[in-house]
């Protein structure tokens, strides 16, 4: 039997999906013939992309807990038993020789199985502050890969190593992207300022734009403004010579290259591709995810000098006055892009996996 069979988990969010997705991809080239199997929650977006990636997945039952009351929340333990038992059963006919978790719901069952089967497992947090899910299995995992400084306040520091984001490839090497620049026609002396609230999108950061439109159009920029699926119906009006709208971007890296400085929310995968790409930003923490972890990765951030952040309940306070220093002075644009690249890591999938290939040469 090959020793190179592998089970990686993650999803519920692009955040937990794409870093899974950059490990595998450096396990396919790092080992002889691995076999790679994924494990995913049923109905969550990872059921649809990894196989865009050409990977197999298998959904479990998991689903996770809601802030508000709700039926599925009577029906978690009884689903979570399902998942630890589909789980069991994975593992038993796959066999596989290591486990990664890259956070989520979904990573739970699968991970916190095979420590119990004593199969050397690895976790990757993303964020600053840690999930539900990763601190529970902190106590079991053989390695835990992060991206920020002082972990340990959160895991065993003898198994943390900060590797960084795994970043896919096509952002960390600019080679093949598009200029949408020429693309879009935009004059050589514009702006380009691209505005990201995320695949469903921001009310508030869409209303905040539009709300400013009579002040940009005054300036002398581009915009490229992803507004979301949500709300694409309600923004499309928008589109003119200096406004491109439009519900979602399946050539994330080329806007990222070719814009000048970028509005956008702060999970963590968006942090690690602003670093490599080492632009400039207006971060918008989401106020609607747990324990408000978008905020301090932020804060971290900025702590740095490497952004501005503006919370949600001062967009109508600050936000012009913050983005009118930022358009008027290029010595700043150019220190937060400085700062913010002194950030990036972008080994990151090529050390989890060298930590991986350490311990299977070790058994």
């Amino acid at each position: 039997m090959t020793k190179n069979r592998f089970i990686i988990s993650g999803g519920g969010t692009g955040g937990h999906i794409y870093p899974a997705l950059s490990i595998a991809n450096e396990i396919n080239k790092s080992f002889n013939n691995p076999k790679i199997k994924f494990i995913g929650a049923k109905g969550k977006m990872e059921m649809n992309i990894v196989p865009k990636y050409g990977y197999k997945i298998h959904g479990l039952l998991i689903s996770g807990l809601q802030r508000s009351f709700s039926l599925n929340n009577i029906l978690l333990p009884f689903k979570l038993i399902i998942s630890f038992v589909q789980s069991i059963i994975i593992i038993i006919s796959f066999r596989p020789n290591f486990v990664v978790g890259t956070g989520g719901f979904a990573s739970f069952p699968i991970v916190l199985m095979s420590s119990i089967f004593r199969i050397p497992t690895l976790i990757q947090e993303q964020n600053s502050f840690p999930g539900i899910s990763n601190r529970l299995l902190s106590r079991y995992t053989n390695y835990i890969s992060v991206a920020y400084d002082k972990m340990e306040k959160y895991f065993p520091s003898k198994k943390l190593y900060k590797t960084g984001n795994p970043i896919r490839e096509s952002i960390r090497s600019s080679k093949n992207f598009v200029n949408q620049r020429k693309k879009l026609n935009i004059k050589d002396n514009m702006t380009v300022m691209t505005v990201l609230g995320g695949s469903l999108g921001s009310e508030k950061i869409n209303k905040t734009i539009k709300e400013n439109l009579e002040f940009l159009n005054t300036k002398n920029i581009f915009i490229i403004w992803q507004c979301g699926k949500n709300y694409y119906n309600i923004y499309k009006s928008y589109n003119s010579e200096r406004i491109l709208v439009t519900d979602f971007f399946d050539d994330i890296d080329s806007i990222y290259y070719s814009s000048d400085l970028i509005i956008a929310r702060s999970g963590a995968l968006t942090l690690s591709e602003l670093a490599i790409v080492s632009k400039p930003s207006i971060l918008i923490p989401s106020p609607n995810v747990a324990e408000n972890h978008q905020l301090k990765n932020a804060k971290r951030i900025e702590e740095k000098d490497a952004c501005i952040c503006i919370e949600e309940k001062d967009l109508d306070l600050i936000f012009r006055n913050k983005l009118d220093l930022l358009l008027n002075d290029k010595n700043l644009r150019d220190e937060l892009s400085y700062n913010i690249s002194q950030i990036a890591m972008p080994n990151a999938s090529n050390d989890i996996v060298d930590l991986i290939k350490k311990h299977l040469k070790n058994e």
